[in-house]
């Protein structure tokens, strides 16, 4: 039987195609507010919070404006004023009903900050309400656990917002995604030899750098709640920094880049660090110079880098879902989880 994880997986396409439609003629409502702000504040947890990730890595390094990733606690625990002037605050939920997103950004609005909600939760969904713009995901109703095509969407609704805050790249690249990611479901790579590759590990590292970042944070989030790995997500340079240490032959690496990234040379190097040394070394994208350096290879998208991790998560939920039923987990619903999840 196909899981619905993965009927979920491949609706991306058309859950991409749609948001895109809705958002891209708002890129002048998001210039508007963001033209009385200086820098931005991500609001997210979990999935949410690797999408932030990679709204960072976008605005820092396409639009230069400093950016950073809120502490909710900061809001919801500890109560503290902060100064939050010229700021954009950027708050990111699937649902827009996770309590402590809508109670943060609601904080930040009270701290000064202009206020933007990123849902796939509707117009009337609280975070929506609670926000100056919403920006809100057509990725329709998700019903499996491990989030795919909500995961997708909110990165696209973060290039959009990229786009208003005038990101030095070509929108061309955004309307290209949907098809790359098509071609990605029907093409993923050698993911029979990851899967088996994997199947009788208990851990395993997943690390990228720069804007791929995020998709190695998102890929080990999702083979830790769907297949019960423990799965380690890093930046490579945290990684030579000494947990490198623990990568061996029953501890494999799962390593990304986008093919056209500054970052392809070093993630390169650190395949062939990983397979000298006797130990697996999984890619995905990179082209055929990563392929080439590594065990086994998944594909990843013919995108520029900027829009590449909407492509590079794709063949990372595939694997998850495969490597789940080869375990004999429900993919569609790992243990101890829930849709929406509520912090205090």
């Amino acid at each position: 039987m196909t899981s619905r994880m993965r009927s979920e997986i491949a609706e991306q396409p058309a859950a991409l195609r749609a948001t895109l439609d809705a958002l891209l003629p708002r890129v002048d409502e998001v210039r508007a507010l963001g033209e009385r702000t200086r820098q931005l504040l991500f609001i997210a947890r979990g999935t949410s919070d690797n999408a932030a990730v990679y709204g960072r890595y976008l605005i820092e390094s396409r639009a230069g404006r400093l950016s950073a990733l809120a502490a909710p606690s900061i809001a919801t625990t500890y109560r503290r004023k902060l100064d939050l002037d010229g700021v954009l605050a950027v708050a990111i939920s699937q649902s827009g009903r996770t309590e402590e997103i809508v109670e943060t950004l609601a904080w930040a609005r009270d701290c000064g900050a202009k206020t933007v909600g990123v849902t796939n939760g509707g117009p009337d969904s609280p975070l929506a309400q609670a926000a100056d713009l919403a920006l809100c995901t057509l990725a329709g109703e998700e019903k499996a656990v491990p989030a795919t095509k909500t995961y997708t969407t909110q990165l696209a609704a973060l290039a959009v917002l990229a786009l208003g805050l005038g990101a030095e790249v070509d929108e061309k690249d955004l309307q290209r995604v949907p098809d790359a990611v098509e071609r990605l479901i029907d093409q993923p790579g050698d993911l029979d030899a990851v899967v088996e590759g994997l199947a009788d590990k208990h851990g395993a590292v997943v690390s990228a750098r720069g804007l791929a970042f995020s998709t190695a944070l998102e890929t080990a989030l999702k083979l830790k709640e769907a297949c019960y790995l423990h799965a380690m997500g890093l930046s490579y340079a945290d990684l030579l920094h000494g947990p490198i240490a623990v990568v061996d032959a029953e501890t494999p690496a799962l390593l990304l880049a986008a093919e056209n990234s500054p970052t392809l040379p070093g993630t390169v190097a650190l395949a062939e660090r990983v397979v000298a040394a006797g130990a697996p070394a999984f890619t995905i994208g990179g082209g055929a110079a990563l392929a080439a350096a590594g065990t086994a290879a998944l594909n990843g998208p013919d995108l520029p880098e900027w829009v590449a991790p909407m492509g590079l998560i794709v063949p990372g939920q595939l694997l998850t879902e495969a490597l789940a039923r080869r375990l004999g987990v429900d993919p569609d619903a790992p243990r101890g989880l829930n849709k929406v999840t509520q912090t205090d």
